[in-house]
């Protein structure tokens, strides 16, 4: 029983690319909201506005790559195309991370920013559904835990290194804007360099044979994917619930330290918090892995939907700093198990073959909700003038997304493993 829950070495080079580019997210998450605040503040940009602005880069970075996921996903299902595609993306992710130390102007980082995102995202998209080429379907839940739980710890070294950095700016005598150029450059390089095995290694064991017009025929296939999924029932009814309640996770993690920044509350304290989300998320990632081996999926799915809600529904009168830590080890508690679950289910219920093209439906709807939860936050706040009311429509689409999962689950009964 115990060589059989070992991991294999495609596995834990499958597992890499999490603590790679976990590092990135890391980042994102913490210091890249407080480097942009002193950016904005120097050009003249209030808090109200610089939290909405960063919602909006946030929006615009995930749209696109809803855009561009399904049609890729597609094309990445034809033999032979998934890796380079992969590598693409991911390229474009690191080199924009490493440029985000050049610019001064607010504008400029922003701009730089959405690129690195949409490189990271999309790359999201084809390393997902490599899960169904790494491992085997009654495993997935488990690797796919290991992903998110060892991303989670892993991505505190480089963090760490940067923290001390920008913290201690003066005492190494650096400026911030140096101390901020080393953290992006180092956690490009990490990202590069967690994922080379698994570039060496991949091989696409799942896929449709190659047309002569393989980015012609990649259209067909996902007109047909589109006309069809309606048929797909269970499918369908599960990707509207991915729409409604990963909502609240990705913006939650996106805009977390910007609505900390708004609110007044200590930069310092902020990281910190941050920080400790990633050591709380590792041993409960594991633990959500484990459990899914004696209880159903869907039924964990369900749990982490509801504590969601709950932190949502707590974060809107979020004003003092004990909160915040109280939500950040909250959201520790749940963020891997509901990521890594709904990677996994969904990876069981599709067609191996077509990984690529169904997780970029999948990514449409990820992709989608994050788009809607920000823009939501951003829109209502400069509206109201308000951040607690932004906060409190996303609640309202976690809420609905517990509901259509039920639904959803009842529907994939039979498929799920």
């Amino acid at each position: 029983m115990k060589e059989k829950n070992k991991l294999t070495r495609l596995e834990k080079q499958w597992i890499l690319y999490d603590v790679g580019n976990s590092a990135f997210t890391l980042l994102v998450s913490t210091l890249l909201p407080i480097y942009f605040n002193s950016l904005a503040e120097s050009g003249g940009v209030s808090s109200t506005d610089y939290l909405a602005y960063w919602g909006y880069a946030a929006s615009i970075s995930t749209l696109i790559v809803a855009c561009l996921g399904p049609v890729f996903g597609t094309l990445a299902d034809t033999g032979g195309y998934k890796k380079p595609i992969f590598t693409a993306f991911l390229m474009i992710g690191v080199i924009g991370c490493a440029a985000l130390s050049v610019p001064s102007y607010w504008l400029a980082f922003l701009i730089i920013f959405v690129i690195a995102k949409v490189g990271y995202n999309a790359s999201l998209v084809f390393y997902d559904s490599m899960l169904t080429d790494v491992t085997t379907p009654e495993r997935m839940d488990n690797v796919s835990s290991q992903g998110y739980a060892w991303g989670y710890i892993g991505s505190v070294i480089p963090f760490i290194i940067s923290l001390v950095l920008v913290l201690n700016a003066e005492g190494f005598g650096l400026s911030m804007t140096t101390a901020m150029a080393i953290a992006f450059l180092l956690t490009a390089v990490w990202w590069l360099g967690m994922t080379i095995p698994l570039l060496k290694n991949y091989k696409q064991v799942h896929f449709v044979e190659k047309k002569k017009n393989a980015v012609r025929e990649s259209f067909v296939r996902l007109g047909h994917s589109l006309r069809d999924i309606s048929h797909h029932k269970g499918l369908f009814v599960f990707l509207i619930a991915f729409f409604l309640y990963i909502d609240g996770v990705y913006t939650i993690i996106e805009m977390a330290t910007a609505y900390g920044e708004a609110l007044g509350l200590d930069s310092t304290m902020l990281l910190l918090a941050l920080l400790l989300t990633q050591f709380v998320a590792f041993p409960f990632a594991l633990i959500f892995g484990k459990l899914a081996g004696k209880y159903k999926n869907s039924k964990l799915i369900r749990i982490c939907i509801l504590a969601y809600a709950a932190i949502a529904l707590f974060a809107i009168q979020l004003d003092k700093a004990w909160e915040f830590w109280l939500l950040a080890v909250c959201v520790g508690i749940f963020q891997g198990g509901i990521q890594a679950l709904s990677r996994s289910y969904f990876a069981q219920i599709i067609p191996p073959e077509k990984a690529g093209e169904f997780f970029g439906l999948l990514d449409i709807c990820g992709k989608g909700a994050s788009f809607m939860g920000t823009g939501l936050v951003s829109v209502v706040t400069q509206a109201t003038g308000h951040m607690q009311l932004g906060v409190a429509m996303i609640s309202v689409l976690i809420i609905a997304g517990y509901f259509v999962f039920r639904k959803a689950a009842k529907l994939n009964a039979d498929l799920e493993k």
